[in-house]
């Protein structure tokens, strides 16, 4: 008698401690300054949302839950990459591709990327070969 009840203990402490988590999540997701914010809040809400059913399974015994946890989790994986794709494509679409950004050197000089340089030497010469 003594276990359940502080499985019970436990379980309820839990799903307080998540309850609290999915409050400040939904307050990022509102108030993110970004869209990078938004998308990394909602991947929070998934894994929040996960933690809820795992407790509840242990809560009532019921396996079926965890079940319902794992392809929560795998929905939620492929939603990420999707919102990381968009965010990379609507980053490239308004001219700020991730790897055009400079490097700083040790005398803190920029240089350009490594992309960009040899692009500009794998170029053929006119008039040459």
């Amino acid at each position: 008698m003594i276990a359940a009840s502080i499985v019970s203990a436990a379980a309820m402490i839990a799903l307080g401690i998540l309850g609290l988590a999915f409050l400040l999540t939904v307050y990022r997701v509102v108030a993110g300054p970004t869209l990078p914010d938004r998308v990394l809040a909602l991947d929070m809400l998934v894994a929040v949302a996960i933690g809820f059913i795992a407790v509840i399974a242990i809560k009532t015994g019921f396996t079926l839950y965890i079940d319902i946890a794992i392809s929560l989790g795998l929905v939620g994986f492929l939603a990420t990459v999707a919102f990381a794709r968009f965010i990379l494509s609507h980053d490239a679409s308004n001219g700020n591709e991730p790897s055009a950004s400079p490097i700083l050197t040790a005398e803190g000089r920029s240089k350009p990327p490594a992309g960009k340089k040899a692009r500009k030497d794998s170029r053929r010469k006119k008039g040459g070969r």
